[in-house]
């Protein structure tokens, strides 16, 4: 098992900084999730993303979580904080956001209407979790992938967390709503 700790988090930031430009993007392969020993207590329940290192943590009892590999939001586009899933949706729509429309018309302006849940290109795969930051919808959402695509290891997203659909699904089915999430 693995143990995550300040000193270790620390230094996977640190380490990653002095990587040349683009190295963390590179992954040889998948890796399935995997159940760690946490070298601090988190509470149980919760889940906590940390984006150098593509890892989510759904906290366990006992100072255990199981870790996820994932894909991120690119620099710039992360929003730190802690927020609670309020919405938990199957195949769900998608709509580009007003920034995504901005900042990349071309790429985004097809789908303004939105996407419906199930089609291949929706980006949002077979499971969504929503988070709020209170009553207000952050429109940050940890959710699957389409199929195919290669999501953990890298920066691919406008500030969502995206996992393969099947782990996206276990997660999904492992917490409910009210459940907090520690965005890193």
């Amino acid at each position: 098992m693995t143990t995550l700790n300040r000193r270790t988090l620390i230094a996977a930031g640190a380490a990653s900084l002095a990587l040349p430009a683009g190295a963390q993007t590179r992954v040889e392969a998948h890796r399935p999730p995997r159940l760690v020993q946490l070298g601090t207590s988190l509470t149980p329940g919760t889940i906590h993303v940390v984006p150098d290192d593509f890892a989510l943590y759904l906290a366990l009892p006992d100072n255990q979580a199981i870790l996820y590999h994932v894909g991120v939001a690119a620099p710039g586009r992360w929003r730190t904080g802690t927020f609670t899933i309020a919405r938990k949706v199957e195949w769900p729509r998608w709509t580009p956001t007003a920034g995504m429309l901005r900042r990349e018309p071309a790429l985004y302006r097809p789908w303004a209407n939105g996407i419906p849940g199930g089609h291949p290109r929706n980006p949002m795969g077979a499971c969504a979790l929503y988070l709020y930051d209170g009553s207000r919808d952050t429109l940050l959402r940890i959710h699957g992938s389409p199929p195919n695509r290669r999501v953990t290891g890298r920066y691919l997203s406008n500030g969502c967390v995206q996992m393969l659909n099947a782990e996206a699904l276990d997660l999904y089915n492992r917490v409910p709503v009210g459940t907090r999430v520690r965005l890193r």
